[in-house]
């Protein structure tokens, strides 16, 4: 048997290059082999911090029975999903049109066209809760193979002809106004958890896109209901166990409504959204638990997820090895008994920390353990105490076996926590963070863009991979070269940005519709081409493509790049009032165009008092240039002198520009007007 995931450069691939199943990667070599043997091929995706994935690796494919039938009967195919956004989001169409649900392992059989005939997520290794054993369902596609072709070409075409169908509706060519803003307020008031904030039941995610768009409306209309359901949302999220009360950051979600217990994995993407989001709280509100979260997480990215060449690794894992029999078990590094608690701090320190964590014999997770939250709105201790407390809990922590690391660097979750790192420490005076920034846009400009500014999506260990950057990555790199440029007052952040937008324009958008595909008009050809304007994790690469264009086009007056945006937002008008928890990033690109966006040029210090509280401002989207009189970096700086030969600020929007104001408090009086 060939090994042939040895050489991947995804951890989620190597962690299975050495099972008995002979693996292929997605290649055309693979799909040429199932033609020869005239077999089906099984698609197996997942990614490396995916806990039912690991369950069922274990379970089935490291199972030498198993793996022989995979191997007697199919083409096994293994793909890392966040190599491959691409391939996943078309085959999970798929899968949840069938099923009307899909999730992680996804388990698709195909033909030797990749066209798909038979779907499923995890399946148990014997028949349980309704769901066939593994080997039920591959004997009966192999069955069905051999014994009913036919039917199995029929099922496939006929599948693969309505995924054609599926071509989106673009919806209205008009941009969104006042009336779908506002409707979509309405919507997510309705879908509101009141009790626990958050929008819908369990399993809850961080809304952090909508929390965005709730900011910004808020920001332009005065809205204090949409300010209030954000306020509740961070807080209720801050003070659970979502959020790590020792280390700083975010899991990936939580199992229950009140965002007690998370699935532990903590991803790049989720803690680079947050972060910033938890900045813009604190922009808006001053709120010291807004600012010390938002600290708390852009430090965890850098202390836990920066790589040795700069960039951010892409995930922590759920699982780690628990110390007492060790098995690799969900959230061991992170939960706590009140024995163990004693045991590190004393029986006086360590009853006071169950208390502040909410720690009890019961327990809030499995076994008698606790997620660490903070229950009570009033602290058991003082402040000194609690930060003992944590210190010595965190170091006690650090002994136990650690979580695995993803170390691939995702060119999209990079430029999304280049942006959060930027403005966190741009807002709070933390160079250190911007350096980071910094940093890291360094290293995918070197690495991930070659010489005609085309994206690579993934690198490992300084090494460039094979697969090519999709929409979001363009987007997201984009967003975050805009946040350095406005934060350093570097112009090459701007020119690189304008490169990548440039392929957006070119590549990825429909010239007669403007709509935009998730893949490049050259990129490899699937059974349909993957096209999707709603959130998932991150935002979606459209809407996101559709904030950079207009970041850009305030930056340079581009009109090519205003005009493009506007039409890409065309969608939100007509999903945002049906559907706004799933377009939340639609939504706050859209209130940015409503507001201008506001176009503030810095005559004066780059990171003086002038720059941060043009930076601080709430006004949507708004961008900010900063430079010396005279400056040549930033477009927006051009031809503007200062006034009596103090630092002064010009703002204009709508095509329209203020007085220019050479003191903080004109400034933030002009940048805190509400257009509602």
């Amino acid at each position: 048997m060939v090994n042939r995931l040895a050489a991947s450069q995804s951890p989620y691939l190597l962690q299975h290059a050495d099972n008995p199943v002979d693996w292929w990667p997605w290649s055309p070599e693979a799909f040429e082999e199932a033609r020869r043997r005239n077999v089906p091929v099984l698609l197996s995706v997942g990614y490396s911090s995916c806990h039912w994935c690991h369950v069922m690796a274990h379970e089935s494919f490291e199972d030498e029975a198993t793996a022989a039938a995979m191997n007697e009967h199919f083409v096994n195919i293994k793909v890392d999903r966040e190599e491959r956004p691409d391939v996943d989001a078309v085959y999970m169409e798929a899968v949840q049109a069938a099923t009307g649900q899909g999730g992680w392992p996804m388990t698709v059989f195909l033909t030797p066209e990749a066209e798909p005939f038979y779907f499923g997520t995890y399946f148990p290794p014997e028949p349980r809760h309704g769901m066939p054993s593994f080997a039920q369902v591959i004997g009966g596609v192999r069955d069905a193979w051999t014994g009913r072709r036919d039917e199995v070409a029929e099922v496939a075409g006929k599948i693969t002809a309505d995924l054609a169908r599926r071509e989106l509706p673009y919806g209205d060519t008009q941009v969104p106004g006042e009336e779908e803003l506002a409707a979509a307020l309405l919507g997510l008031t309705r879908e509101y958890d009141a009790t626990y904030g958050g929008f819908g039941g369990a399993p809850k995610f961080p809304p952090s896109m909508v929390i965005e768009f709730l900011l910004r409306h808020h920001a332009r209309t005065g809205a204090e209901g949409a300010l209030q359901m954000a306020v509740d949302t961070c807080e209720r999220m801050a003070r659970g166990g979502i959020y790590d009360q020792l280390g700083g950051g975010f899991a990936r979600y939580s199992v229950d409504r009140e965002f007690t217990v998370p699935h532990f994995e903590k991803m790049l993407y989720d803690n680079a959204l947050l972060c910033r989001a938890y900045a813009h709280l604190w922009r808006t509100t001053g709120s010291e638990l807004a600012k010390r979260v938002a600290l708390e997480t852009a430090d965890f990215m850098v202390r836990e997820l920066r790589t040795n060449e700069g960039g951010f690794a892409s995930a922590l894992d759920a699982d780690s090895e628990d110390p007492a029999t060790g098995k690799s078990v969900e959230g061991a590094y992170y939960v706590w008994t009140p024995a163990q608690l004693t045991e590190v701090l004393g029986a006086e320190d360590g009853a006071v920390a169950a208390q502040h964590f909410g720690v009890t014999e019961e327990g809030t997770f499995e076994e008698g353990a606790s997620v660490l939250r903070l229950p009570q709105t009033e602290s058991v201790a003082d402040a000194a105490q609690v930060e003992r407390i944590r210190e010595r809990l965190l170091a006690a922590r650090a002994e136990r076996p650690a979580p695995g690391r993803d170390d691939k660097v995702v060119a999209a979750w990079n430029g999304l926590a280049i942006a959060a790192l930027a403005e966190t420490g741009a807002y709070f005076g933390r160079q250190d963070l911007v350096d980071a920034a910094v940093c890291a846009g360094d290293l995918l400009v070197r690495l991930h863009m070659d010489p005609a500014a085309r994206l690579t999506r993934t690198s490992k260990d300084g090494r460039a991979g094979d697969n090519a950057g999709v929409l979001e990555d363009y987007a997201d790199v984009a967003e975050g070269f805009l946040a350095l440029a406005s934060v350093t007052g570097e112009g090459v952040w701007l020119e690189f940005a304008g490169f990548l937008l440039d392929h957006v324009l070119d590549r990825f958008v429909d010239p007669e519709s403007g709509a935009l595909y998730d893949t490049a008009a050259d990129a490899e050809q699937l059974i349909r081409r993957p096209q999707d304007p709603t959130d998932n994790a991150t935002p979606s690469g459209w809407t996101a493509a559709a904030g950079a264009l207009l970041s850009y086009a305030a930056q340079t007056g581009s009109e090519p790049h205003r005009a493009a945006a506007e039409r890409a937002l065309g969608v939100v008008k007509a999903l945002g009032p049906r559907a706004p928890r799933f377009i939340g990033n639609g939504l706050a690109v859209a209130e940015a165009l409503l507001d201008g966006p506001r176009e503030i040029a810095v005559i004066g210090e780059v990171g003086g008092r002038m720059h941060h509280a043009a930076l601080t401002a709430t006004a949507p989207g708004a961008v900010v240039a900063a430079g010396p009189e005279g400056g040549t970096e930033l477009p927006l700086l051009a031809d503007r002198p200062q006034v009596d030969g103090r630092e002064s600020v010009y703002v204009c929007h709508h095509f329209v520009c203020d007085a220019p104001v050479t003191d903080v408090g004109g400034l933030t009086r002009i940048l805190g007007e509400t257009q509602g």
